[in-house]
C-alpha cells in the first residue's frame, strides 16, 4: 500500500473514538513512526487531527453560518457576547469591499473572556473595526454544536437589531 493510499485509510479509521499509533500500524502493516508522520503530513494538508492521550480523533463537525451584521462601535461587545452566551463561535469577521473585494479576518472568539480581550484591544487604539471601512456592515462566520443554536442565535441578534439585510 502506498503512502497516499495508506492516509486516506487512516482517515476513514479515525472518527469520534480514539484510534491508537499503535492500532494503526498494526493494521496497515508498518511502524507507529511511520503512523505518525503520516498523520502530520495529514495535519500539513489541512485536516482537523486531534491527538489525545487515548488515541487520534477527528473533531466533531461543527455547523456553520454567515450572519451579516451592523452596529456601532460601541455595540461590538454586545453583539459578541450575545453570540458566545448562547453557544456560538465567532470564527471570523469579513467585509466586501467595493475596490479590495473580500476582506477577512480570523477572530476565533468562544468565550466572555475572548470578547474582552478582543475588546481590550480595540480599546487601546491601535486600530479600529474591519466594520468601519464599510458603514459598519460585516459579515461574521459562526459555528456551533447544532443548527438549532444557530437558529437562537440569528434570533436573538434580529431581536437586538443587529442583523443587516440581505445583500
Amino acid at each position: 500500500m502506498k503512502g497516499e493510499e495508506r492516509r486516506r485509510e487512516i482517515l476513514q479509521n479515525i472518527g469520534q473514538q480514539p484510534c491508537t499509533a499503535g492500532a494503526l500500524a498494526e493494521k496497515f502493516g508498518v511502524s507507529r513512526q511511520v503512523i505518525v508522520q503520516d498523520v502530520a503530513l495529514l495535519r500539513a494538508e489541512g485536516k482537523e487531527i486531534v491527538a489525545t492521550n487515548r488515541g487520534y480523533i477527528l473533531p466533531r463537525a461543527r455547523a456553520q453560518r454567515v450572519f451579516k451584521a451592523r452596529h456601532s462601535d460601541g455595540e461590538t461587545r454586545e453583539e459578541l457576547y450575545l453570540i458566545v452566551d448562547a453557544g456560538g463561535r465567532v470564527e471570523d469577521v469579513f467585509v466586501w469591499h467595493k475596490v479590495y473585494g473580500k476582506i477577512v479576518a480570523p477572530m476565533g472568539i468562544s468565550s466572555r473572556r475572548d470578547v474582552d480581550e478582543f475588546i481590550k484591544k480595540l480599546e487601546s487604539g491601535v486600530s479600529v473595526p474591519l466594520k468601519n471601512i464599510t458603514g459598519d456592515y460585516h459579515y461574521h462566520t459562526i459555528s456551533a454544536d447544532s443548527e438549532a443554536v444557530l437558529d437562537e442565535i440569528g434570533r436573538l441578534l434580529e431581536a437586538r437589531g443587529f442583523l443587516a439585510a440581505g445583500d
